[in-house]
């Protein structure tokens, strides 16, 4: 019972401090995204405000300005936008005059969809080509599946997506691209971004594979006549999948930032076209807190699988902080004591005289 104590003792330290570093991080990243949009030459702000266009008058002006504390210092203006970040206030388009929140909200369970689908497809990709890596027919079948990730790699997502649309939608009618967000087209705009995406999912279940492949329980299952799906599926699957872990929170920016251009391709609505829209129109407030929910979601799928790594793999040793300092610190090593010098050097024996004389 102590040492399940102390376990959880040490997680939940572990928590803790990682939860911690999570927070200070989206606080630093969104400090980085105001700087970065504050020393931008000229005042995009206003100049989008008092366009003709925007058919606002000076009082209407006047009130956005104060809101977003135009008229003051950059320090103030990053204090008011913190404090509202925080509470989860981002202001309001200048261009739809619509609550940020309303403009992302509408357009993230598109993405939500499209990213999600994509990830599973990315899985089941990387896994049949790490299985026919394995147990294919044919040793140049096998070569040629070790060379599919680096192949997926070097082909962009735009030209992935132009001949899916080429091919299944204008000559085998499969879908249509009248309609983005059906079940079809939305399928294939997954598979589109599922297939770089896969590539170095495939190359760490490969790598993965042939180390564990090669352990003693792996050839002692394989001697009692194991079947490789049986093999693959029971003993290999989820020491190779521990690793990948971290590798599937590190392709969440990947998919993120494909899903923008996938979405432009299709012709989808998504947080995709709410970004070139801002980026088109200069519309700060929407770009600044589309970056910084990007970044806000990048650290809680790498905190997730920070957490969820110790309770998958039992040979992560965890600590807490107040473990951590109480530690004992290794001792440095004695040296061995030098040799006590004789005080007189030791003199020859004296043959004895029944020696001598006989």
């Amino acid at each position: 019972m102590s040492d399940r104590t102390g376990a959880r003792r040490g997680y939940l330290g572990y928590l803790l401090l990682r939860l911690a570093q999570a927070a200070i991080v989206i606080l630093l990243a969104y400090v980085l995204i105001f700087v970065v949009v504050s020393v931008l030459p000229g005042d995009p702000v206003t100049n989008l405000l008092r366009d003709p266009q925007s058919g606002l008058t000076e009082a209407d002006i006047h009130k956005i300005v104060v809101y977003y504390g135009l008229n003051q210092p950059v320090l103030i203006q990053l204090a008011l936008s913190l404090s509202r970040f925080v509470v989860g206030q981002l202001g309001y388009s200048l261009q739809s005059n619509l609550p940020v929140t309303q403009v992302i909200g509408d357009a993230v369970p598109s993405t939500l969809v499209l990213a999600g689908t994509a990830l599973l497809f990315s899985v089941v990709l990387a896994l049949g080509i790490a299985y026919g890596s394995q147990y294919a027919p044919g040793a140049r079948v096998r070569q040629t599946l070790r060379s599919v990730p680096s192949f997926f790699l070097s082909v962009p997502n735009f030209v992935i997506g132009l001949v899916l649309i080429s091919f299944f939608s204008f000559r085998l009618h499969t879908f249509s691209v009248i309609d983005p967000d059906g079940l079809v087209a939305t399928l294939f705009a997954a598979l589109t971004l599922a297939i770089p995406v896969s590539a170095p999912l495939a190359e760490v279940f490969i790598a993965n594979l042939d180390h564990e492949s090669k352990q003693e329980y792996a050839l002692v299952a394989k001697s009692r006549g194991l079947a490789p799906v049986a093999l693959f599926a029971r003993h290999l699957v989820k020491p190779s999948l521990l690793p990948a872990v971290t590798m599937v929170a590190l392709i969440v920016g990947e998919l993120l930032g494909g899903s923008v251009i996938t979405e432009t391709i299709y012709g989808r609505d998504g947080i995709g076209t709410v970004v070139q829209k801002a980026v088109t129109t200069q519309d700060v407030p929407v770009l600044q807190a589309v970056v910084s929910l990007a970044a806000v979601v990048f650290v809680l799928v790498n905190l997730l699988a920070d957490l969820v790594s110790p309770l998958v793999d039992p040979r992560v040793e965890i600590r807490s902080p107040a473990r951590a300092s109480r530690a004992p610190r290794p001792s440095k090593p004695s040296k061995p004591a030098r040799p006590s010098k004789p005080s007189q050097p030791p003199q020859p024996a004296q043959p004895s005289s029944q020696g001598a004389s006989a």
